[in-house]
């Protein structure tokens, strides 16, 4: 039975009621654990399980198409629940959420590695969708109670650096499981993780939410919290820079297999070093966001961030177009856009939150709404325009990453310019008083 005291002591809150965020990026290791797990969570529970896919053919008797249910479906689930596990969690608050979800999470996973059929397992990666989801949405959340927007993004960057070593191992992992006790212990193992972090929410999580909104989730002040946070220029400006960076990730993830394997012939066993080593360009751009926020600052970062995204896919899609098809020419520039994204995703998803404190629930989830939702639509889009060759992946990067640097050079800063003019003309009336 799971004590009700915890042995660590809470993490420490600011005041309720001041409205007061800090300035600081320090974080308690217990605070830091969580984070990285609740982020983690989805890389944990997709890329650990891409090994057993083509194993679940063979256990269900079942075509690959039929399998790419339980990858899709999640995906689907993800993106539609965090429209409502936002505004539970501005009701309710982070904790309860955190808690129910990894709940959610864990019942689903011990049905998963139990599942008789396919249906029964496709039906149990949705519910796992809906777990994963509250966690994901807290943790934005939770960065966004605690801290100001330039403090959130280090905290966040810190947090990533350690996520990204789910993507590394994952994969291998899932690879080892299958060998050597079949598909079904990935699902076990997945329980022992989400009980894991169950157990340390229980303990070490208090709520971080002092500003909850009784009316969040009742129909007509949803949809109109909805509409208020769609109006708002900051929202989309980092929004659609955070969407089109994941974009050109995911064109990645949907469509490298295909090229790397099929196109440039290099054997399968070796295609998850490839895909580690695009993921440790990640760690850097994460340890790079750490670095340069005290310097630079938000906007600063997001700049640099967005220069490098359009630098390394254009370079990409020019060795393509020029014929020189090659596991370098696709890896090099690719990891210069995962650097890239890493910046440019711990800096946008604070920022997107930053003008709405009482509703930053829904505000991370329309964020993570608008960004799954489009990340599926290119992933379709890569499937479909596959012909055989690097250049319709290469050249869909390409475009997504310049999109990124036209959306800082004119949505972004001007985001920027009018925060500048709205603190002078404040410092101003002050002074006149």
């Amino acid at each position: 039975m799971m004590p009700t005291t915890p042995v660590i002591p809470p993490i420490a809150i600011l005041p309720p009621g001041t409205g007061g965020r800090a300035s600081s990026a320090a974080i308690a290791p217990s605070l830091l654990f969580l984070l990285v797990a609740f982020i983690g969570l989805q890389p944990f529970s997709t890329d650990m399980y891409l090994a057993t896919l083509p194993a679940l053919t063979d256990a269900f008797a079942t075509t690959p198409a039929a399998v790419q249910l339980t990858l899709s479906v999640f995906m689907a689930g993800f993106a539609g629940a965090q429209l409502i596990a936002g505004p539970l969690s501005d009701r309710f608050g982070r904790r309860p959420v955190a808690l129910w979800g990894l709940s959610l999470y864990t019942i689903a996973s011990f049905a998963g590695a139990l599942a008789p059929s396919l249906p029964v397992l496709i039906f149990a990666r949705l519910i796992q969708a809906f777990g994963v989801c509250c966690t994901i949405v807290c943790s934005r959340a939770i960065v966004r109670d605690r801290y100001d927007v330039t403090a959130g993004a280090q905290v966040m960057a810190r947090a990533l650096t350690w996520m990204s070593l789910v993507p590394i191992v994952g994969p291998i992992l899932g690879a080892f499981l299958l060998t050597a006790f079949g598909w079904r212990s990935n699902f076990v193992v997945m329980v022992l993780g989400g009980t894991m972090v169950l157990a340390g929410t229980w303990r070490w999580l208090p709520e971080t939410n002092h500003e909850r909104d009784p009316h969040a989730t009742d129909p007509g002040p949803l949809i109109a919290n909805y509409l208020r946070i769609a109006r708002s220029s900051q929202f989309w400006a980092f929004t659609l820079m955070a969407t089109l960076s994941y974009g050109a990730l995911f064109s990645f993830i949907s469509g490298s297999s295909f090229v790397v394997i099929r196109v440039l012939g290099i054997a399968p066993q070796y295609f998850g070093f490839a895909f580690a080593f695009i993921v440790s360009g990640y760690l850097v751009g994460t340890w790079l966001t750490r670095w340069m926020l005290p310097i630079v600052g938000l906007y600063g970062s997001l700049y640099r961030g967005a220069l490098l995204s359009c630098a390394s896919g254009a370079v990409m899609a020019a060795l393509a177009l020029a014929g020189v098809h090659s596991l370098a020419a696709l890896l090099l520039p690719m990891a210069g856009v995962m650097i890239a994204h890493a910046i440019v995703q711990s800096c946008a998803q604070v920022g997107a939150a930053g003008p709405f404190p009482r509703n930053a629930g829904a505000a991370v989830a329309l964020f993570g709404f608008v960004m799954t939702l489009t990340a599926a639509l290119i992933g379709t889009w890569i499937g479909a325009s596959h012909d055989g060759t690097v250049r319709p992946l290469t050249l869909t990067i390409g475009a997504l990453t310049l999109c990124v640097a036209l959306t800082a050079a004119t949505l972004v800063r001007r985001t920027q310019a009018q925060g500048e003019a709205a603190a002078a003309g404040g410092a101003t009336s002050g002074g006149a008083r």
